[in-house]
């Protein structure tokens, strides 16, 4: 079982967009039972707040449901807890590293690093873009998935067309 962990500044916007693209995915793949996946924030000013509705707009066109998610903070427990704690941007990884108090951050990434264009995913709360933040996440979470079977830690049990 991979244990996986999206992480972003208030866990309103692109992580939860990443938490249930990443779960529509692997039911589509066939490995969803093969992989536990949340997401939380580095910041408490959107603690307990529904996911944003320009994520709840976005995920909805693509018929996935993100109903009843609601912000939660990272906690140094969840070091132990998870096997990878992707973040959105840069400032993620630097918040998470400060919070779980862990010098050593091999399970710490950028989402976008499992891709061949490594970079940061511009926060929609901001840009007000959701649609790019949709396909950078889109590309993260495939590019993610496809370096999760070539290392054989999950095994796709459907062929999708990309």
């Amino acid at each position: 079982m991979v244990r996986v962990l999206f992480v972003c500044l208030g866990n309103i916007c692109r992580s939860p967009m990443a938490e249930f693209l990443l779960k529509h995915l692997a039911k589509e793949r066939g490995c969803d039972d093969q992989l536990i996946i949340d997401s939380a924030a580095t910041s408490r000013e959107e603690i307990g707040n529904p996911v944003h509705s320009g994520t709840v707009k976005k995920l909805a066109e693509q018929h996935i449901s993100c109903a009843g998610k609601r912000a939660i903070h990272i906690t140094q427990c969840d070091w132990e807890s998870y096997d990878y704690l992707l973040g959105m941007e840069t400032s993620n990884l630097n918040n998470m590293t400060r919070i779980l108090r862990e010098a050593d951050t091999k399970k710490i990434h950028r989402l976008l690093d499992f891709t061949e264009h490594p970079r940061d995913i511009a926060d929609p709360w901001f840009t007000g873009n959701f649609e790019v933040t949709y396909h950078d996440i889109m590309e993260g979470c495939l590019a993610f998935l496809d370096d999760l079977e070539a290392k054989g830690l999950i095994q796709y049990k459907r062929k999708v067309q990309k």
